[in-house]
């Protein structure tokens, strides 16, 4: 059994504690960490993980359906400027879907303990 004060330090501590216990390489082998927190936030979180896949999704989907709308709009003689008013959107935004620039959204959870009170224990 090891533990750890948080929940970012667990998978290290995880392999290193794999890793000496079995005397295989620490990169030999994947490690899942699933925290399991109680009192219905466990179905809350896994809903909104789903959710927050599903809008980053949802927003690529947009990002090219607006590119291709802005080039139809172009070819139909619209401006950038004219093109971002009838979108909702700004001209240096047309400007970038017009070029093709594509950013990508990220997003970034993380879900820490108390390292004081209740540390993450692993077994």
């Amino acid at each position: 059994m090891t533990q750890s004060r948080s929940l970012s330090d667990a998978e290290a501590m995880v392999r290193d504690y794999i890793s000496l216990d079995l005397d295989v390489p620490s990169e030999s082998f994947e490690v899942e960490i699933i925290p399991e927190i109680g009192g219905g936030l466990d179905e809350e979180v896994t809903r909104v993980r789903r959710e927050i896949r599903e809008a980053e999704q949802a927003q690529i989907r947009a990002a090219e359906r607006s590119r291709q709308v802005v080039r139809q709009l172009k070819e139909q003689g619209l401006s950038g400027k004219d093109a971002a008013t009838v979108l909702g959107i700004s001209p240096q935004r047309v400007s970038q879907l017009a070029g093709g620039t594509r950013r990508t959204a990220s997003a970034s959870y993380t879900l820490k303990r108390n390292s004081t009170t209740s540390p993450s224990r692993i077994t």
